[in-house]
């Protein structure tokens, strides 16, 4: 099912700024010819408004022509292709109304959703998150340093003479003669 829905994905594409399937691929999924599917849809205009379904102009085709490198053995279409919105593609099961082209409506459906779902989420870089991390304790770490560094002069001094004293009373207490330890006769 899985390489169904990445079949389904590839004949998904963006045309004037919506994702549409081509009647031709629709066509090869419902098992019929792409002129059976047009003439059904010209049966049933009413159904498919210009925000279900519209006519490619010769340059939005030539466009996508020269997305898929192929040519027309035929010498080239002589009808412009229809696209179809999610909508569109959903109306077209009522109008073909066979088991295959149920069938196919569902897988289709699912491919939409799941390309919304990924323009709505999508996957995350861990190797950005990660550079993002760096750059955190990086600036943390400068930061710390820049604070040590901002002691005054006094409580340097300060800080040397105790480091200084501590050091003195640790080499006098080795000098020292050691009490005895035990009971005293």
């Amino acid at each position: 099912m899985n390489s169904n829905l990445q079949l389904i994905q590839s004949k998904i594409y963006e045309i004037r700024g919506q994702r549409v399937m081509l009647d031709r691929d629709l066509a090869e999924m419902y098992c019929i010819e792409t002129k059976v599917l047009k003439q059904a849809v010209k049966r049933n205009l009413k159904r498919f408004p210009s925000d279900f379904m519209f006519e490619l102009t010769r340059e939005e085709f030539d466009c996508l022509r020269s997305q898929f490198v192929t040519s027309n053995a035929r010498g080239g279409t002589r009808y412009m292709p229809f696209a179809f919105t999610e909508q569109g593609v959903a109306m077209l099961s009522s109008v073909l109304n066979s088991e295959v082209a149920i069938e196919i409506n569902i897988h289709i459906m699912r491919a939409f959703v799941a390309i919304r779902q990924m323009v709505a989420t999508p996957p995350t870089d861990k190797v950005a998150e990660l550079q993002k991390e760096v750059r955190e304790l990086k600036a943390y770490v400068e930061e710390a340093f820049a604070d040590y560094n901002d002691i005054n002069e006094d409580t340097r001094m300060q800080l040397e003479l105790i480091n200084q004293t501590l050091a003195e009373l640790q080499a006098g207490k080795r000098n020292l003669p050691r009490p005895k330890v035990g009971y005293v006769k």
